[in-house]
């Protein structure tokens, strides 16, 4: 017979490898949420950077940002081949150097796992800075390989957009994970169902 617990955890583990497949079926699908014409009055598109255009702005790394949701919430939901298994088919997909943005994600994510159970008492705010200050250092860490590498990149504007939206977004999954599967962040001494310490 399975023991409860372990088959929680590891149902939480196939959700968040579905929830990631999920998400990287819709990236591949070949819609854009932003409409091809904006109606903007050509004088001001002539006026605009190139990089403010909405047509142009990135979205969001909603991978990235469900992923740092999990990690801080329930790490041992979401070891770290699991992560590495998902964002290096991120890579593969989307054409981006193999592993170069797996190893980053993963070093982020391993950094915020070691402070978990020290950021329990943190509020939400801190939780949230503390994403959005990892994410800033996994775009920048990124970025500057691929300069040192001279590999061709987009402009630094749409990667800020494309930063802050996720950042952004953290917050709203973050509540989309309580309210539809109870993912939350385990209090100090909190135990489970069974008296296991959290």
């Amino acid at each position: 017979m399975v023991d409860p617990r372990t088959a929680k955890l590891w149902g939480f583990r196939a959700l968040f490898l579905g929830l990631a497949v999920l998400i990287l079926f819709f990236r591949l699908l070949p819609l854009s949420a932003l409409p091809q014409d904006w109606p903007l009055p050509q004088a001001i598109v002539d006026h605009m950077p190139g990089w403010l255009y909405p047509h142009d702005w990135p979205g969001t790394d909603m991978l990235l940002a469900l992923t740092l949701v999990w990690v801080q919430r329930r790490p041992d939901f979401v070891p770290a081949p699991l992560i590495a298994a998902a964002f290096l088919l991120d890579d593969l997909l989307t054409g981006r150097p193999p592993g170069l943005w797996t190893l980053i994600v993963v070093a982020g994510t391993e950094f915020l796992r070691s402070r978990e159970a020290r950021s329990r008492d943190l509020p939400f705010v801190g939780e949230w800075l503390m994403a959005g200050a990892v994410i800033a250092a996994m775009v920048l860490a990124n970025r500057l390989v691929l300069t040192i590498f001279m590999v061709p990149q987009v402009g630094f504007g749409p990667v800020v957009i494309h930063m802050v939206a996720t950042i952004l977004l953290y917050s709203l999954l973050a509540g989309l994970m309580q309210l539809t599967f109870g993912l939350h962040r385990a209090a100090p001494g909190e135990v489970d169902s069974w008296g296991n310490r959290i």
